[in-house]
């Protein structure tokens, strides 16, 4: 499917001079003199390089065309991660480069999406908010307000954020997966 390089999104899978490309970082630049571009960071999910490339805002891009099917994450050993399908009870295994950083944040029975291109799994994609437990903080330094600064937090699956002053050890929290930040106490 043809689009518009207005339309590149982080995220989105790519068919690129004949890979397949997920877009890490992009930003639309409109220049005083000249046309309006994008300038687009990928990643090859083939061959794991990563490319920077520039866009006019005229051209169109080939998107992918994938099958997201919905997986329960079960569990994980040294190298893979296995995942069923609810419906047909099927289960799948993800080698550790196709699941990359994200594993941190899987937990048994998390729904999550699969994208599959051709049959071949290619990335998967978390919720957009998760639940995580605090294990360690800093203290509060009195007198410091609410808008003023974070402190640096450690969650219970090793991940290191930056959470509000009234949050302590122990509390539950919500984190958005796309940028890692805090989102709400629960």
């Amino acid at each position: 499917m043809k689009i518009n390089a207005t339309e590149i999104r982080v995220g989105m899978i790519l068919e690129y001079k004949n890979d397949l490309w997920e877009v890490l970082k992009t930003s639309h630049v409109k220049p005083g003199k000249g046309g309006a571009f994008a300038q687009v960071e990928m990643k090859s999910l083939i061959k794991n390089t990563k490319i920077n490339e520039r866009f006019r805002s005229s051209e169109t891009i080939e998107k992918a065309s994938l099958e997201e099917v919905k997986f329960n994450f079960l569990y994980s050993d040294e190298n893979d991660f296995y995942f069923m399908n609810p419906v047909s009870f099927e289960q799948i295994n993800l080698g550790r480069n196709i699941v990359g950083d994200k594993s941190k944040m899987l937990t048994e029975n998390l729904e999550v999406t699969i994208n599959f291109h051709d049959e071949k799994p290619l990335s998967i994609l978390l919720p957009k908010q998760i639940t995580c437990e605090i294990e360690a903080t800093d203290a509060a330094l009195k007198g410091q307000t609410v808008s003023s600064s974070y402190k640096p937090a450690i969650l219970k699956n090793g991940l290191n954020i930056q959470v509000p002053p009234f949050i302590e050890s122990g509390d539950t929290i919500i984190i958005d997966t796309r940028t890692m930040e805090y989102v709400k106490k629960v």
